[in-house]
């Protein structure tokens, strides 16, 4: 059983190292400020839950063994960096509507109305057939894939949870789990605090125009190819 001084301790250090820019409050920050607070809140929630994964399986030691195979370590990695780079090309604006039907059998004046109606109704982005407002669940799905596809985060708790763990203080691996949930949990209050502020912020300085959101959406997508590029680059 750990005790209330490192407890403290090992919670001061993670607050330091959560709300340091990083992949994930980045994420969290950009879904919130174009999207909107709780939409944030959600990815939070993933991330969160794909720390919880990476907790057991540290645990567990088995992290340490897909690790230690360069085969599994790379098979991870490039999995994390093609879903990185399909977020980005999902999350790249496009500007222009599918031409209009051309002919004198084309009904112009529809697909005038319809136009509008769905410029209306995305008015955070401008609309593009392949472009679709995500839902919660996707934003939390999205969350929970970006850290489980990400073996920086092994690398993380595998050099971090053990710096607090002592042999004299009982098993190890439930030590391990502990710390590991404390992460998680001032993880999760940082991300939403973060998500709020942005949140508010994106309202503040006009989530609602559509040049704004186009900005915001290309900042968005060059973070995910930016974190793709990162993990490429990522050494076994």
């Amino acid at each position: 059983m750990i005790t209330l001084e490192t407890a403290i301790s090992f919670i001061a250090v993670a607050i330091a190292l959560t709300i340091m820019p990083g992949p994930d409050i980045l994420f969290v920050i950009a879904q919130s400020m174009s999207r909107s607070a709780r939409s944030g809140v959600m990815v939070a929630l993933g991330l969160c839950t794909g720390l919880l994964v990476h907790t057991s399986l540290a645990a567990l030691g088995i992290s340490a063994v897909v690790l230690s195979s360069k085969a599994a370590f790379t098979a991870v990695k490039w999995l994390g960096a093609a879903y990185l780079l399909y977020l980005a090309y999902r999350t790249w604006p496009r500007t222009k509507l599918d031409d209009a039907p051309a002919g004198p059998a084309a009904d112009k004046e529809v697909y005038r109305h319809t136009a509008i109606a769905a410029t209306a109704i995305n008015t955070r982005n401008e609309v593009d057939h392949k472009q679709e407002v995500l839902s919660l669940s996707t934003l939390y799905r999205r969350g929970i894939w970006m850290n489980v596809l990400n073996p920086k985060v092994s690398l993380f708790f595998l050099a971090l949870l053990p710096q607090f763990v002592s042999t004299s203080k009982g098993n190890v691996p439930f030590q391990m789990i502990q710390f590991g949930l404390l992460f998680i949990c001032q993880a999760l209050v940082v991300f939403c605090a973060a998500s709020i502020v942005a949140g508010w912020l994106g309202g503040s300085i006009g989530r609602r125009s559509n040049k704004w959101n186009k900005r915001l959406s290309i900042i968005e997508a060059l973070i995910y190819a930016a974190l793709a590029a990162n993990l490429v680059l990522l050494q076994f």
